[in-house]
């Protein structure tokens, strides 16, 4: 009898965790209904373990007072491990930063999106990066420790290509990667990367950079040989397009063979990035209207971007496309816009980019970034909780799975 109740007693244990397992599957299906996040994982320490250095955050002169990549200063308040930077504190001490090579920094900001409500992130991989060994072993830690995150904190997670810097030929590194990772991790049978993201029944890969017209060495039949790979080898494709790509003027490429490209693709997503501020964004408004309407005439899910303001001040010295937070306004203006004209899914840039301001991370207030000798820092407004936009973005997912009128003016906090 002891026996017979351990053995139902072991077979209910199962059925629970194959029910859980399906429900995390089923959860992430499809990137339909879902608000997800850039996540770049780039930051390093000298002594990380990566032998990096200090990398991106430091500037052209190296990381000191006056020479840094970084506008915003991550609060480490809460991580297990940091480490002392050359900059001091207005109390004279050594402000302190983390870096994405410890698995206990990424498992943080995979507890902060299950807390917040922020479905999961896309994980940055350079191409450019990964062709070289320090490059490949630091991303392919951060994607271990996101995965081992995104199975604890039931979040969804998805491979994003960069392909800023590659030249025509380097798509071979790309499918080589791309081969590599579905025999490490399986991601087609999701049975240790639990809540991979699939779209129309497969793994999504997302490729970045496909008809920008800023001078990058390789082509749209570079692309296209990268899109038919992923297709032939059983994986949906998100592209990663410039603003006007339906127009093919301005920051895309004129030729048309773009569209043909894009109609071979399940997803595309838009930059906008630094495009507009606040009131320039009414100007935008019809643009991604018609955007949305042509992909809905071609079959083809549109995965609308909205970012949180912008600033690269220190990594480029000039101001000139700073757009400011506006305490949040400016982010809830996009996503109040894009969810009431049917955006099915959000693409927000980004949830650690603390290079162009763009973070939705939890950042020093205004008031407690270091000092930067003759530079500066842009902090969180002290107004705000500095977890503001992640709870924003979380709001933005509940009204996205809700299906409820979402509200002009940014919700109010309990």
């Amino acid at each position: 009898m002891i026996a017979k109740t351990l053995k139902f007693h072991l077979l209910g244990i199962c059925l629970l965790f194959s029910v859980g397992l399906l429900f995390a599957q089923k959860q992430y299906d499809s990137y339909s209904g879902l608000v997800m996040a850039g996540y770049q994982g780039w930051f390093n320490s000298p002594t990380d373990g990566a032998d990096r250095g200090w990398y991106h955050y430091r500037g052209k002169n190296g990381f000191q007072p006056g020479s840094t990549n970084i506008d915003f200063w991550p609060d480490v308040s809460a991580y297990q491990i940091t480490y002392d930077s050359p900059f001091m504190t207005k109390d004279g001490k050594p402000a302190k930063l983390y870096s994405a090579h410890d698995y206990s920094s990424v498992n943080l900001h995979f507890k902060w999106m299950q807390q917040y409500g922020i479905d999961g992130v896309f994980m940055q991989r350079f191409v450019g990066e990964i062709a070289n060994p320090s490059g490949r072993n630091h991303f392919n830690t951060v994607l271990t420790s996101a995965i081992r995150s995104a199975n604890e904190f039931d979040r969804a997670i998805c491979v994003m290509y960069d392909l800023s810097g590659i030249k025509d030929g380097d798509d071979k590194i790309l499918m080589d990667d791309v081969a590599a990772l579905e025999k490490e991790w399986n991601l087609k049978k999701r049975d240790r990367a639990k809540t991979y993201l699939f779209h129309h029944g497969k793994p999504l890969i997302a490729v970045w950079g496909i008809g920008f017209n800023d001078g990058r060495k390789y082509n749209l039949k570079t692309a296209e040989r990268i899109v038919n790979y992923l297709k032939q080898n059983g994986y949906s494709v998100l592209l990663g397009v410039p603003t006007y790509w339906r127009e093919l003027h301005q920051d895309t490429e004129s030729d048309p063979f773009l569209h043909e490209l894009i109609k071979k693709s399940d997803i595309i997503m838009p930059w906008f990035v630094g495009r507009y501020n606040q009131a320039g964004f009414d100007q935008f408004k019809s643009l991604i209207k018609d955007d949305m309407d042509w992909c809905k005439q071609h079959q083809i899910d549109y995965a609308p971007l909205c970012f949180p303001g912008f600033s690269w001040t220190n990594m480029t010295g000039s101001s000139r496309a700073f757009v400011p937070r506006d305490s949040g306004n400016f982010l809830w203006k996009q996503l109040q816009y894009n969810l009431s004209i049917g955006a099915q899914m959000l693409y927000i840039a980004m949830f650690d980019e603390v290079d162009e301001g763009t973070a939705i991370f939890k950042t020093l207030h205004q008031k407690d970034v270091p000092l930067n000798g003759t530079g500066s820092f842009v902090g969180i407004e002290d107004n705000l909780p500095n977890d503001h936009y992640l709870w924003l973005t979380g709001q933005a997912s509940k009204y996205l799975k809700t299906k409820t009128s979402v509200p002009v003016k940014q919700p109010k906090r309990n």
